[in-house]
């Protein structure tokens, strides 16, 4: 499992959009990137997270950056979760676990003593230049947006 640390290059992936394009990192350089990861469209937590991004996306864009979130749902379930919640962000499709794999947050968890596979909620700050500035994982969804922000 991929263990990232603040300095590393932030790990180069493509992927699906909510909206069905492709994008990949490279495409971010010049610019600093949130990427966040969580577990599951419109459920709590997730919600939350992905709201407070939306909430603070004016101050993210005058600092020279963009959002990125990442779950392994599908195109149509990112397209109307973004929807639903107006988040003016790109959602990117890991159905097969890549981009969460290459950034070390697809974890076994446990829940009620059943054992499975999942993403951890996490995320990442890259710099300009694709180098991670900050790395965050385990995090609460309320803390990462204000962490994730403070560290732009």
């Amino acid at each position: 499992m991929a263990v990232l640390n603040v300095g590393d290059p932030a790990p180069e992936f493509t992927a699906l959009t909510d909206s069905g394009e492709t994008v990949s990192l490279a495409q971010y350089r010049g610019k600093k990137v949130i990427l966040y990861f969580y577990p599951k469209d419109d459920t709590p937590g997730c919600t939350t997270q992905s709201c407070g991004f939306r909430d603070q996306y004016p101050i993210i864009e005058e600092k020279n950056a963009v959002v990125l979130g990442v779950s392994p749902d599908g195109q149509k379930s990112h397209a109307k979760f973004r929807t639903k919640f107006n988040l003016p962000f790109t959602l990117l499709v890991d159905e097969d676990h890549a981009i969460s794999l290459a950034y070390g947050v697809w974890v076994e968890k446990s829940m009620y003593g059943k054992k499975y596979m999942g993403i951890e909620r996490s995320h990442f700050v890259i710099d300009e230049e694709g180098k991670l500035t900050q790395v965050a994982v385990k995090v609460k969804p309320e803390e990462s947006v204000a962490s994730a922000v403070a560290a732009l």
